[in-house]
């Protein structure tokens, strides 16, 4: 169960959030003119989504803020799907297959 310390960290990601700027980045990567297959996890708004994904996703993995108060809060399987082949293709191009494994496991928990 969710308490006021997984708040105030749900409350700090979201500032940390805005001071990447991933609203403008999610504004982006769910355009109808991106196209999510030639998105390279190098294009700074894909960038921004599976940093801010893959903290999430680690914060979860390692109970250090309640995983359905983050899934409550982020629709992360949305975002994944639409940053899914840059970071297949990150994961191939550097041999790390463990390359945004915590933000897929996290968006694999979204029902």
């Amino acid at each position: 169960m969710p308490d006021r310390e997984d708040a105030a960290l749900l409350v700090q990601l979201a500032q940390w959030g805005t001071s990447l700027g991933l609203q403008p980045a999610m504004n982006t990567v769910f355009a109808d003119d991106f196209d999510p297959e030639s998105a390279s996890a190098n294009d700074e708004p894909v960038n921004t989504v599976l940093s801010f994904g893959e903290t999430v996703g680690t914060l979860t993995k390692n109970g250090l803020i309640d995983t359905g108060l983050v899934l409550d809060w982020l629709w992360i399987s949305g975002a994944w799907a639409r940053v899914r082949p840059a970071a297949l293709k990150a994961r191939e191009k550097f041999g790390v297959p463990e390359l945004y494994e915590n933000m897929e496991a996290l968006a694999a928990q979204q029902k």
